[in-house]
């Protein structure tokens, strides 16, 4: 998903029945580059990372092509 600026990645890491979790990889996109830079990583469980879709969503961030 993007703002035009920045990118998010949401990527399934573990996906069993007691244990849900999705790396979120952040990026910025810049003008001359056709990959975005890479910020950061993180690991966030189900729960969370739905929170934060729901919220860039809200924000105005829209579902992209993958980007990586």
């Amino acid at each position: 998903m993007s703002d035009g600026r920045q990118v998010l990645r949401f990527h399934p890491t573990r996906w069993e029945r007691q244990v849900q979790r999705l790396e979120i990889t952040t990026g910025e996109l810049l003008p001359d580059q056709e990959i975005p830079l890479l910020k950061s990583r993180r690991e966030l469980s189900r729960a969370e990372a739905l929170k934060l879709w729901e919220e860039k969503r809200k924000a105005g961030w829209m579902p992209c092509s993958p980007q990586w």
